[in-house]
Parts: structure tokens; C-alpha cells; sequence
């Protein structure tokens, strides 16, 4: 039948009917998990080992703030340091220079094959291998040189480097090789084609990886308490080990780690929004299908037009 041609009598038109699948199973599991959470917290809330007066009071303590501060400063700054060394790494590993391929892969190796703990507790004693640093007259104490913060950002953000190392080799070999010809036949130097083509496209791959090594190393900074940092869970064993404690402090610990990791989690979120945009296909699928939709109707068939 064609457009304009009336329907055979007897067969008007009708509008098919559709019917939603109702997922009972869904509904089922969703009652029973809930009364599981129902029953968890009343098992928790009901106990009464656990002060939780003292929770609710020392979340906003003056130390607990100020160990919160450095652990928010701990993890951006050992984050940033860690996002650059492992560009450099990145480029190194997939540079056609030999020597460059092979420190990269050796320091890759190095900090990854070994503990995070371990390399605090090396940065901070450093002075056992290195008792001054410096040459001659310019020589500076080692303890003195590395506090505990400094020892800690170090082995944080060196061990970062190794992991944001491959996550960003994995972005950058994602990106098209066709792209990179293109940019260098144009006469662009290879540094600008790294800069202006390649890891703003490898930004799309590299975020998600990233977020989850963000959020990682939000919660392994609570390692530098063993040397004393100053930092979140420092302050709470501190308190608590004054008063006896250590279980309200460590939950009140718990909850600001949390809430961190909640924030981090919507930042990268909307960072995943922002480089997905054009690379969607979900969202064009679902505009397609509506578009189909529309215009089908009884005694036609067009085709949509599909923007690209």
C-alpha cells in the first residue's frame, strides 16, 4: 500500500499494542536485599560495644579535619605527580629509542613488583643508605631533607607513575595511527602531534582507568600512618589510642573515606561525560530507533534521515 492510497475496507488501520515484560525476579531480589540492609543496621545500630555518640561528635574534630586536609592534599598532589611521570614514561616505553623503551619497562617493573608499604618505609628511612644528599659544602642532612610527608608524597607518587604509565600507553595506542601520519604529513613535530592530536583523544580511554587509580590511592595513603604523616588515619588511631577508642575513630576514618570517594566518583563521572561526547553510540542508537518509531505509521514507511 502507498502513501495516499486508502486502506481495504475492512482493514483499517490499527496501532499495535505494546506490552511491558514485567521482571518479577527484579522485584523479588530487590525486597530481599533490602531486608538484608533493614537487618544489618539494626544489628549494628543495636550494639552496644560501639559508642556512637562519639562518632557523630568527632567527625568534624579539629584534628580529624586537619588529617582530612593533608590526606585531600596527599592524594591530589601525589596524583598530578604520578598523571606526569607516567606520560613520560608512556612516551618513553613507545619510543623507537631502545634505551628509553628499556628504563621505562625496568622502572614499570621496579615499582610495580613492589609493595607500597615498603617503598614508604624505604623513602622514609632513606638516610640509613644516603646520610647527607647534596655534594661538599651544599650537603643537607637526609633526615632533615625527607619528613614524613615528603617520604610519603615520594613513594606515593612515584609508584602512581608506574601505573598511570600503562594506563596512558593504553590510551595513547588506542588512538587511530592513521591520525598521527596524517598530523605529521602536515609538518606538525611529534611533540605537537603527542600534545594537539593524540592524548586528547586517548582521553576518552585514559579517565575511567584513572578515576579508579584516584580513588585507589585515596584509600592506600592511609599506609603513611605507619611513618606518622599527619594524615587522616593517623589523627583518628591517635585519638582513639587516648581514650580507648580506636574502633569509633577508625569508623569515623571509614566515613570520611567514603565521602571522598563518593566526590572523586561523581568528578570522574562527569570527566567520562565531558570526552564522551561524539563518541556516544548508545545515545545515537536510541535516537535512531525513536526517529523509526515516529515514522512508521499505518500505510507508510519512510526512512529517517540520520544526522551525521
Amino acid at each position: 500500500m502507498t502513501e495516499g492510497q486508502p486502506a481495504a475496507a475492512g482493514l483499517a488501520p490499527t496501532s499495535p499494542k505494546v506490552v511491558p515484560v514485567r521482571h518479577w525476579g527484579q522485584w523479588v531480589g530487590a525486597v530481599v536485599v533490602i531486608g538484608l540492609v533493614v537487618l544489618l543496621i539494626q544489628a549494628i545500630a543495636s550494639n552496644e560495644v560501639i559508642q556512637w555518640g562519639i562518632i557523630g561528635e568527632r567527625l568534624t574534630a579539629s584534628a580529624i579535619l586537619d588529617g582530612l586536609g593533608i590526606t585531600i592534599w596527599l592524594t591530589i598532589a601525589s596524583m598530578l605527580l604520578g598523571l606526569v611521570g607516567g606520560v613520560v614514561l608512556a612516551v618513553m616505553r613507545l619510543s623507537t629509542n631502545a634505551l628509553l623503551r628499556t628504563m621505562s619497562g625496568a622502572y614499570i617493573w621496579l615499582f610495580r613488583g613492589t609493595p607500597v608499604l615498603v617503598q614508604i618505609l624505604l623513602w622514609f628511612n632513606l638516610a640509613l643508605f644516603f646520610p647527607t644528599i647534596g655534594f661538599g659544602d651544599f650537603s643537607l642532612n637526609t633526615n632533615d631533607l625527607i619528613t614524613p610527608f615528603g617520604a610519603a608524597l615520594l613513594a606515593l607518587a612515584l609508584n602512581e607513575s608506574a601505573y598511570m604509565a600503562e594506563i596512558v600507553r593504553a590510551g595513547i595506542q588506542s588512538v587511530d595511527s592513521g591520525q598521527v601520519e596524517a598530523a605529521e604529513a602536515l609538518g606538525m613535530e611529534k611533540t605537537l602531534v603527542m600534545r594537539r592530536i593524540v592524548l586528547p583523544q586517548a582521553m576518552r580511554v585514559i579517565i575511567p582507568p584513572t578515576g579508579n587509580e584516584l580513588v585507589t590511592l585515596l584509600k592506600t595513603t592511609s599506609l603513611v600512618a605507619v611513618i606518622g604523616a599527619g594524615d587522616l588515619l593517623t589523627k583518628a588511631q591517635a585519638i582513639g589510642a587516648v581514650d580507648f577508642t580506636r574502633m569509633e575513630m577508625l569508623i569515623v576514618a571509614s566515613v570520611w573515606y567514603i565521602v571522598l570517594t563518593s566526590i572523586f566518583t561523581y568528578g570522574q563521572m562527569l570527566l567520562e561525560r565531558r570526552f564522551q561526547r561524539g563518541h556516544n553510540t548508545g545515545n545515537d542508537r536510541r535516537t535512531l530507533t525513536s526517529r523509526l518509531a515516529a515514522n512508521l505509521r499505518p500505510g507508510r514507511v519512510t526512512t529517517p534521515r540520520v544526522d551525521r
